[in-house]
């Protein structure tokens, strides 16, 4: 049967950009070589953040006006990974899959009452071997001042202040999605296996690993012949003595080899099982190291993108400000013509009634404006037009 698989991770604040980028799949490029790019349009979503992690966690304190002192040292988000084995998914369909994490979800905002607003983001993975999910979460306690008044409080060491915190966590995960219709169970804690978490060099050497993996290859299960004591040439012994060899030495020897046989049966069962177990973790110690040169990258190519902001942003700003000052040195020479033009005019008008006796000038254009339809004045005229081409097409 399946796992019900919770794991946790603490954040500073200067992790949370390359945690947001790969989470997001905002990087170009990975290392981890399990994700497929052609696949990450099945990614999706159950909370979005509006900004960045960083961004998004200013949004969240400020907003619920968390209290608790923040140091650069402190931890101020949570992660969980959230998955089981690839069978499972396969087994229950993508339905299934789509409930497994929406119920997921539901117990991650239940916890601990930690509710939905405390929950950064929620992205689920489609793009690597096996579905998971990536929450990020503020380890908020409710608690209340020294005045007795309630507040929520950012503080990731009284969140996780048990001593078995993660144990807890795994027990109420595995009871929570099972009572919600979920086939899986509860690897057994340590304190009962009394077992000790080594590393994968360290357990590779206690298992003496590449020997006892070439030592595999070279055991043989076959069942020795036994000698069938018809075979044994015994012309000269007695039927007493036949059944006395038979009974004080082939038979003993007899079992004793069948007892061997199982023990090797045994031996390369549990043999069998502890190669295994290295070859996984094999497989997980490259995924981790794959993602820790991800994270070591991601530093250079924020800043790299960064600059690459501010040199895009000053270019725009420089292009639309030389392009306002063109259209603003066009327009103060289009007012300039456009005055000249009709100081022109008004001179014009002068010089031909003074010219030929005709009168004020005020009277000159009036008749001029009254016999030919027309305004001197250039925005009256336009008016003009545009009602007479609306009457034109009433009638």
């Amino acid at each position: 049967m399946s796992y019900a698989i919770i794991r946790n991770t603490k954040y500073k604040r200067e992790n949370l950009m390359a945690v947001y980028r790969h989470d997001e799949r905002k990087n170009k490029h990975y290392s981890n070589k399990d994700i497929d790019r052609t696949k990450s349009h099945l990614n999706y979503s159950l909370k979005d953040p509006e900004f960045n992690y960083m961004k998004e966690f200013d949004k969240i304190l400020k907003k619920y006006d968390l209290k608790g002192q923040i140091k650069t040292v402190s931890n101020i988000a949570c992660e969980y990974i959230i998955t089981s084995d690839h069978n499972f998914f396969d087994r229950i369909g993508e339905e299934g899959t789509k409930r497994f994490f929406e119920t997921a979800y539901k117990f991650v905002m239940e916890y601990k009452d930690l509710g939905e607003q405390y929950i950064l983001s929620a992205k689920v993975h489609r793009d690597e071997q096996t579905p998971h999910m990536h929450l990020i979460f503020l380890p908020v306690v409710h608690t209340t001042d020294k005045k007795g008044n309630p507040i929520d409080k950012l503080a990731c060491s009284e969140f996780w202040k048990a001593k078995d915190s993660y144990r807890q966590l795994q027990n109420a995960f595995f009871e929570y999605m099972v009572s919600n219709g979920f086939e899986l169970q509860r690897g057994l804690p340590k304190e009962e296996t009394d077992r000790v978490h080594y590393t994968l060099k360290e357990y590779k050497n206690i298992t003496n690993y590449e020997q006892t993996k070439e030592t595999l290859k070279n055991i043989k299960l076959e069942l020795p012949d036994v000698p069938n004591i018809t075979d044994i040439n015994i012309n000269r012994l007695s039927k007493k003595r036949d059944e006395k060899i038979l009974k004080e030495i082939i038979k003993p020897k007899d079992d004793l080899i069948q007892n061997l046989y199982q023990d090797n049966m045994d031996l390369h069962k549990e043999i069998s099982r502890q190669t295994k177990v290295i070859e996984e973790a094999e497989k997980y110690q490259k995924e981790r190291d794959r993602i820790m040169n991800d994270n070591a990258n991601l530093h250079n190519e924020v800043e790299h993108i960064k600059a690459e902001y501010k040199q895009k942003e000053f270019d725009i700003e420089w292009k639309y400000k030389t392009k306002i000052k063109g259209l603003e040195k066009e327009n103060n020479h289009l007012h300039k013509v456009v005055d000249k033009f009709y100081d022109t005019v008004e001179k014009f008008i002068k010089w031909i009634c003074q010219k030929f006796g005709i009168g004020e000038s005020k009277e000159l254009v009036s008749n001029f404006e009254k016999e030919t339809n027309t305004f001197l004045d250039a925005e009256k005229q336009l008016k003009r037009e545009e009602k007479e081409k609306e009457w034109n097409l009433e009638i």
